[in-house]
């Protein structure tokens, strides 16, 4: 793609969630002492929740990073699941050889058990489960009651819930006020500010090897923070779309047309008007003169 083009070591701006590129702006370093603090002093529910892109998932596998070395962890990235489906996930996360022909009822004697082990070897369990608002209600009552499980002075097992906003929503319910009431610590991931967002992508390009005049003037880094409404997720998007149409060009320096013409292409972004209108799709074009190039090459 345009790694050689831009002098950079690895793609800056990918979707997927490398702990590599973490950057520690206020609301995720926040909520990583949140994170930290509640777990050290062994409390059993913890919940961190953020609207759609603003890095609930990195931040949750940086925490599970971070953890490992001291704790069992147990990992759930998939949160559609049964109660019955929960018991076999977590006791697979945490390394039991169960006979899958078990009841319900004998499975959940197995993994209390296990804890109780655990807990008589000095060591910790923490269930991390991203993508939390997905739990059904018999679901969730399945979780606090693994939560009960608890000595004199401490928890068996810790649960830190990251979710969107429809988790606060669906814990408001009366169903499950049991567990609300169990959430001793909870934080609520908010967008970047203008200034973040530059800082943003400047970080991102510098993790990805790029030690050269900034690509982005600050000015345009306010465009694609306005657009994306601070946004991780929507400024990797716009940020990487106007890279690829810069390479498509051939051009070693961004430009606001690109800018632009990656908002434009964006359907979740705030548009970006001026006083012109494109009637094409800015990444078409620039997919379309990539491979032009490569065809091209084919040829010589």
């Amino acid at each position: 793609m345009y790694l050689n083009f831009f002098n950079l070591s690895e793609m800056p701006f990918t979707l997927t969630p490398n702990t590599e590129f973490f950057c520690a702006l206020e609301p995720h370093h926040e909520a990583m002492q949140v994170l930290t603090t509640a777990i050290d002093m062994g409390e059993g529910f913890i919940k961190v929740t953020g609207e759609v892109g603003t890095g609930k998932t990195l931040l949750c596998r940086k925490l599970l990073n971070q953890l490992e070395p001291d704790y069992i962890v147990a990992y759930l990235p998939n949160s559609y699941l049964s109660p019955e489906e929960l018991r076999w996930a977590i006791a697979v996360e945490l390394g039991m050889d169960v006979d899958k022909a078990l009841d319900q009822q004998a499975l959940t004697q197995l993994i209390n058990h296990y804890l109780l082990d655990l807990q008589e070897d000095n060591e910790r369990v923490v269930l991390l489960i991203d993508e939390a608002q997905c739990l059904s209600w018999e679901t969730l009552e399945a979780l606090r009651l693994f939560t009960n499980l608890e000595t004199e002075s401490e928890k068996l097992i810790q649960v830190v819930l990251f979710g969107q906003p429809e988790l606060d929503e669906k814990l408001a319910n009366n169903k499950v006020r049991q567990l609300r009431q169990r959430i001793s610590f909870s934080y609520k991931l908010r967008a970047m500010t203008d200034a973040e967002v530059i800082y943003y992508i400047n970080h991102r390009l510098q993790v990805a090897g790029f030690n050269q005049p900034p690509l982005f003037s600050n000015n345009m880094g306010l465009k694609i923070a306005r657009a994306s409404r601070g946004i991780p997720r929507l400024v990797n998007i716009l940020c990487h779309k106007v890279l690829l149409q810069a390479y498509g060009e051939g051009l070693n320096k961004i430009t606001t047309r690109h800018i632009q013409l990656a908002i434009k292409d964006t359907e979740d972004c705030a548009k970006y008007r001026t006083g012109q209108y494109w009637s094409y799709s800015a990444v078409a074009i620039s997919v379309f003169a990539i491979a032009a190039i490569w065809i091209w090459r084919q040829w010589l």
